[in-house]
C-alpha cells in the first residue's frame, strides 16, 4: 500500500517516511506543491499526507486542484496553522481528516488506519450502475459503451483502453499503465498504445468527450469543452 508524503521540512519528511515504512507502507515523496500534484496524479496512492504550508503552491491549492481533477484518494492534512478556519477550509476543499502539528506518531497511525478502514468499507454498489461522460454512456457490469443510444463498435483493445480511462475520468493515466492494461503481457513498444488511442479518439469524436494527450505522462479522458 503506497502513501504519498507531501512535506517540505526535511526532518519531518524523513521521520514520516520512516514511520510509514514501519507500518507497512511504501512511500512516495514530494516537497513542494507542483510536485505533489504531479505525483498524486501519476502514482494513485492509497493515501496522501499533505502539509498545508508548501513552496510553489500551498496544500489547500494542491487539494483543491486534485479534487477538481477527479482524484479521490483520501487525504490527511498535516497543519501547523492553528485557526479553526484553516481546518474547516481544508475539509471543505475535500480533505478527509486533519492532524495539527506537533502530533504523536501513534495518533497519526491510528488516524491513517481509521481513514483507510472507512474507504475500504464504503459499499461498492454504485460501481455497477450505468455512468456517463458527455454523451458517452458505459455499463461497467456488461462492459458496454454507447454514444447516446447507439452502441460503440470497439475492438477489444479499444474497449480495454476506454474502460481504463473512463473508470477515472479527468485522471492522468501513464502510458506504462495503459500499455499493460491494453496489451497485457505482450511484448510491444512503449508507444504502442498511441495507435489505439488515436483510433479511439476518432470513434469518440461525436460523443462529447475527448482523450487528452499529456506530453511525457500519458492520457486522460474528459468531457469536451
Amino acid at each position: 500500500m503506497k502513501a504519498l508524503v507531501v512535506e517540505d521540512d526535511a526532518q519531518m519528511h524523513k521521520s514520516l517516511c520512516r514511520a510509514l515504512a514501519r507500518w507497512g507502507f511504501a512511500t512516495a515523496s514530494a516537497m513542494d506543491g507542483p510536485e505533489a500534484l504531479a505525483q498524486w496524479q501519476q502514482l494513485c496512492p492509497a493515501v496522501v499526507l499533505l502539509d498545508l504550508s508548501l513552496p510553489g503552491m500551498d496544500g489547500l491549492n494542491v487539494l483543491q486542484q486534485g479534487r477538481a481533477l477527479g482524484l479521490t484518494t483520501p487525504v490527511l492534512l498535516l497543519t501547523a496553522r492553528g485557526t479553526v478556519g484553516d481546518r474547516i477550509l481544508g475539509l471543505n476543499f475535500g480533505a478527509d481528516d486533519y492532524l495539527a502539528k506537533p502530533f504523536d506518531l501513534d495518533e497519526l497511525e491510528a488516524r491513517l488506519r481509521a481513514l483507510l478502514r472507512r474507504v475500504q468499507s464504503t459499499p461498492p454498489a454504485s460501481l455497477d450502475r450505468p455512468r456517463s461522460l458527455g454523451s458517452l454512456v458505459w455499463e461497467p457490469s456488461g462492459a458496454a459503451f454507447y454514444c447516446g443510444e447507439e452502441p460503440l463498435g470497439l475492438t477489444p483493445r479499444e474497449a480495454a483502453l476506454l474502460r481504463a480511462l473512463v473508470e477515472r475520468p479527468n485522471y492522468a493515466h501513464t502510458k506504462e499503465y495503459l500499455n499493460e492494461v491494453v496489451f497485457k503481457h505482450e511484448e510491444v513498444q512503449q508507444d504502442a498504445v498511441e495507435v489505439v488511442a488515436h483510433r479511439l479518439r476518432k470513434k469518440l469524436a461525436a460523443c462529447g468527450v475527448t482523450i487528452v494527450t499529456l506530453r511525457g505522462i500519458g492520457y486522460l479522458i474528459k468531457a469536451a469543452a
